[in-house]
């Protein structure tokens, strides 16, 4: 994903790329009964995955995320399929909140939240944590 930081003051205000790495992290108790299929699951990792692509990864990657009144914005979104424009500033720290209250309303009752981790580098992450 691509993404430019409106009106910053440094080089992260151009249009550039990351390879994200997203970690999430529920937390519930494993299902008891022998019998079920999900026996000892919280939740099963495919159903988590197929949550986490279909609400973001299928609707980020690739894409370009700017700012709603960033320069250009509109223009690019009638050029380009893949321009995603937020109301908040595309920082790490601000995705991983809108990321976190997205899973939040999709996962089933009985699993929470625990923690959303968003690599944008190696070394550089955001991470909310369900207190």
């Amino acid at each position: 994903m691509a993404h430019a930081l409106s009106g910053y003051d440094g080089q992260c205000a151009h249009i550039h790329g990351h390879t994200y790495i997203l970690y999430v992290t529920v937390q519930g108790r494993p299902e008891t009964d022998p019998a079920s299929p999900k026996y000892g699951m919280v939740l099963d990792f495919s159903e988590l995955k197929q949550t986490v692509h279909r609400l973001i990864i299928d609707r980020l990657d690739h894409a370009l995320l700017l700012r709603y009144d960033a320069p250009l914005a509109k223009e690019l979104q009638a050029a380009y399929k893949k321009i995603v424009q937020t109301p908040y500033q595309p920082t790490c720290e601000n995705m991983v909140l809108d990321f976190a209250a997205i899973l939040q309303s999709a996962l089933p009752g009985h699993v929470v939240l625990h923690s959303i981790r968003l690599h944008e580098t190696a070394t550089s992450y955001a991470e909310w944590v369900n207190e």
